[in-house]
């Protein structure tokens, strides 16, 4: 069974991170910038919370606030969930599907090491399903 760290050593482990004093307007630039669906807020090392695109939607969007000066913190989502580099991917899948979470980050030792995602879940256990039909077919028909 794949652990978090399978996922970070395939992918990496950058992970974007914003002030909380940031402007939703910034953070969303940012997450645009990387392509990204969310960024971690933080103050140092500490984990403030997770700014998301679910968050921009309903609680700036839907709220009718202003991107230009609304502070990520007044927003973000927090306490956030973390996994760890030896949480199995199952707990993690599991975590995320009862929380409703798209975004993992994961934290060794109270240091930020990366962030999964749902997708990255998605992918690594569709990686080693393909690996599996791979194997079991070498076993019954023998190497093409």
């Amino acid at each position: 069974m794949a652990s978090v760290l399978d996922v970070l050593n395939s992918k990496g482990n950058n992970v974007v991170c914003v002030a909380p004093e940031m402007t939703v307007q910034d953070a969303a630039g940012r997450m645009a910038q990387y392509k990204i669906g969310a960024v971690l807020v933080t103050r140092g090392n500490d984990i403030l919370g997770i700014f998301t695109e679910r968050d921009l939607l309903n609680r700036v969007v839907a709220a009718d606030k202003d991107p230009h000066s609304t502070l990520v913190s007044d927003v973000m989502t927090a306490p956030v969930a973390c996994g760890t580099p030896q949480t199995k991917l199952a707990e993690c899948r599991a975590v995320m599907t009862r929380g409703r979470l798209r975004h993992l980050p994961i934290v060794d030792s109270g240091r930020l090491i990366g962030m999964i995602s749902s997708g990255d879940i998605l992918a690594r256990e569709n990686h080693d399903a393909q690996e599996t039909i791979h194997y079991l077919h070498e076993y019954m028909y023998g190497r093409a």
